[in-house]
């Protein structure tokens, strides 16, 4: 199974340090006790590894759930122009990530890794233009290039930090089963960042909502004309007390996001696992990323974690307005998201003893799928809170599932490639970069499209009740899209080559290589 410990030598932690001659003249390898090799990984190692993984994943719930709704019902942006910073936000970031990835591993190897120097550097400027994001310019004309310009420079320095870290996986450890319990701690604080960053933006947000604006007839006396003053003051009180809540929060998550780094860095020591397989020249951009993109088990992995990435990220973007509008819960749409992200937190440890003991494809299958009945039924019983938060939990799950499997399966694929590529090394970073390409990708497009979509539905910001298209809309949206998604992600899924049998086939190969490339040195 996939957590089982090997029988053989290398699995157990020997490999031959020196050669001996007995006495029929036959070269045995002296094989050294684990204590003299490179220490595996402590508890304390993969925890601060781990913490390392929840500032993408706060800043980005943060961005997720409440950027849509803080566009447009807070800065009060049209929904075209909403939809432009989403879809180009996100595809700029794309676009970033395999140039990150490509300059990271051109990166020369110094005192304290290839990878840490990245995540050191693009940190604080990172902070700095997150909490811009959540700050409305005080002119009405241009703010659009103000949220395109710090939403994109966010995303290109938070690029430069995830990237990097999502590559040191490789680095940590060559052991399989190390890498895949460092792979699950990261997994667990990475979902419990989800719910620090919801818990930290929607309980402060909320504190704050944005009033509704109710329509009232039109009259000419004195003394209307007074209310409607006193009214738009009192709006404009509750409207600036709800940006200071968003800025607040966004400077609470970037101190967060400060000291995650610093544990990182402090905790983590990078390991140069390259040696053990022949040694490789520099080759092109070009070059790299036809190596990278044409191993068929990479692409059918991307692809069909692509489609179910789109169908949570639907959910995600939309869920927000779905509850405060479709189903009236203004009051409670904070505490709904935080419980899908409590839930998900809760349940990783679970997906990880279900991928060790069925396999990781059963697991996909299995959790992924969980989610759909429950996306259904959602949209179908008629408003009720209990009902929500029932969804909620059971949702949680699957969104966990979601979460693990993609960045526990892609050492599998990178191990497959080195076997099939031994002499052409180090583009993990390329892998990785790539995966989140397509990632963010799918993301601008699931973002902007929807917020279009409400546009042309006749979203209108900051009024109690949304027409009946916008709210069939977002029914939509919630549902029937990810539930499309979902499906045609699996169906990908079934031509993925890797699974437990070949899995193990390849890391016994891969120490094999190591062992042999040790020997040769001694000899």
């Amino acid at each position: 199974m996939a957590c089982e410990e090997g029988a053989e030598q290398f699995s157990s932690g020997l490999l031959p340090t020196a050669i001996t001659i007995n006495q029929d003249g036959i070269r045995i390898p002296t094989l050294s006790p684990p204590q003299e090799r490179k220490r595996g990984l402590t508890v304390w190692s993969k925890v601060c590894f781990a913490i390392g993984g929840a500032p993408y994943q706060i800043t980005g719930s943060a961005l997720g759930f409440f950027l849509q709704i803080f566009l447009l019902d807070v800065a009060l942006l049209d929904p075209l122009n909403a939809s432009v910073i989403l879809f180009v936000g996100r595809a700029w970031d794309a676009v970033t990530d395999p140039t990150v990835g490509f300059l990271v591993s051109r990166t020369p190897w110094t005192r304290h890794g290839r990878m840490m120097p990245w995540i050191l550097i693009s940190t604080t400027p990172a902070v700095l233009c997150y909490f811009l994001i959540w700050v409305v310019p005080p002119v009405e004309q241009g703010k659009i290039w103000w949220y395109l310009l710090f939403y994109c420079l966010f995303q290109t320095l938070q690029t430069c930090f995830h990237v990097p870290y999502s590559a040191l996986t490789m680095f940590i450890s060559t052991e399989l089963k190390e890498r895949d319990s460092a792979t699950a701690y990261r997994m667990t604080v990475e979902v419990l960042g989800t719910v620090i960053g919801t818990a930290i933006q929607g309980q402060i947000v909320g504190m704050a909502n944005t009033p509704c604006i109710n329509s009232t007839s039109q009259t000419n006396t004195s003394s209307h004309s007074m209310h409607i003053n006193n009214s738009q003051i009192l709006l404009d009180n509750k409207l600036f007390n709800e940006r200071r809540a968003y800025m607040i929060a966004s400077a609470v998550i970037s101190l967060i996001y400060v000291l995650c780094a610093v544990v990182l860095f402090f905790g983590v020591r990078e390991q140069d696992n390259q040696s053990g397989l022949k040694a490789q020249k520099h080759v092109s951009f070009q070059k790299s990323l036809r190596l990278v993109m044409g191993h068929g088990p990479y692409v059918k992995l991307v692809v069909a974690f692509l489609f179910t990435s789109l169908a949570f990220m639907l959910m995600e973007g939309n869920f927000a307005v779905f509850i405060k509008y479709t189903l009236g819960f203004r009051e409670d749409f904070q505490n709904v998201l935080l419980l899908i992200m409590l839930s998900a937190t809760l349940t990783i440890p679970m997906w990880q003893w279900f991928l060790c003991r069925f396999g990781k494809k059963t697991a996909v299958y299995i959790g992924i799928t969980w989610a759909v009945p429950f996306m259904i039924l959602v949209v179908c019983v008629n408003s009720s809170l209990l009902v929500c938060y029932i969804v909620s939990v059971a949702a949680g799950a699957s969104v966990a599932a979601a979460f693990l499997l993609p960045w526990s399966m892609l050492p599998d694929v990178v191990d497959d490639f080195k076997l099939q590529n031994p002499t052409s090394q180090g583009h993990e970073a390329i892998f990785y970069s790539f995966y989140v390409f397509f990632i963010k990708f799918a993301s601008g497009v699931s973002l902007g499209i929807s917020t279009l979509a409400l546009g042309f539905a006749g979203y209108e910001t900051g009024v109690c009740v949304q027409s009946d298209s916008v709210n069939l809309t977002l029914r939509m949206l919630v549902s029937a899209a990810p539930v499309s998604l979902i499906a045609l992600g699996l169906l990908i899924f079934k031509m993925y080559p890797i699974n437990e049998e070949r899995r193990q086939y390849n890391n016994k190969q891969l120490q094999l290589l190591l062992q042999n490339e040790v020997l040769e040195t001694e000899m």
